[in-house]
């Protein structure tokens, strides 16, 4: 078995790779977002730039976007959120972390994809960028289980 590489454990040939080489068309944004990262990891730039709305391809740069995808080593997907994109709607969202090695060291690229469907065919549109969010910090007391998960205390274990 080789597993698709956008995470969803099904076979490569029964997910994304119907869908990137043009046999099946995504039934839902999220679909196509997974094939579009499925795309990147082997390397088929064609698909990424056939499946952007022709609205938003200005700018696309495909050489750019083929030595980037040949130069990262893809460590995965994980679908946070998904906004409409089903069967029967005209216009979805989906928020996803992709993870990726590259020159610069590891990576996360965080998004919300915007999808259209145009006729029977889902389109990625744009994307934003989403900003991390603030990291809560819990003060750990001495007498407290240690975080690490080990069953000590704090400080008899990670606060000594």
């Amino acid at each position: 078995m080789n597993s698709c590489p956008c995470g969803s454990g099904i076979d490569y040939a029964a997910c994304c790779e119907p869908i990137i080489t043009g046999k099946t068309l995504a039934e839902t944004a999220e679909q196509l977002m997974r094939a579009r990262y499925s795309a990147h990891v082997v390397v088929d730039v064609d698909f990424i730039y056939e499946s952007t709305h022709p609205d938003f391809r200005e700018g696309y740069d495909h050489k750019g976007t083929k030595i980037w995808a040949e130069k990262s080593e893809w460590l995965g997907l994980e679908i946070l959120t998904t906004e409409a994109g089903g069967a029967e709607d005209q216009k979805g969202e989906v928020e996803f972390v992709a993870r990726f090695r590259n020159d610069d060291g590891t990576r996360t690229h965080h998004e919300r994809g915007h999808f259209l469907r145009k006729g029977k065919e889902w389109l990625f549109s744009e994307g934003e960028m989403v900003k991390p969010r603030p990291i809560s910090v819990t003060k750990i007391g001495r007498n407290d289980p240690c975080s690490c998960g080990s069953g000590k205390k704090y400080k008899k274990c990670c606060g000594q």
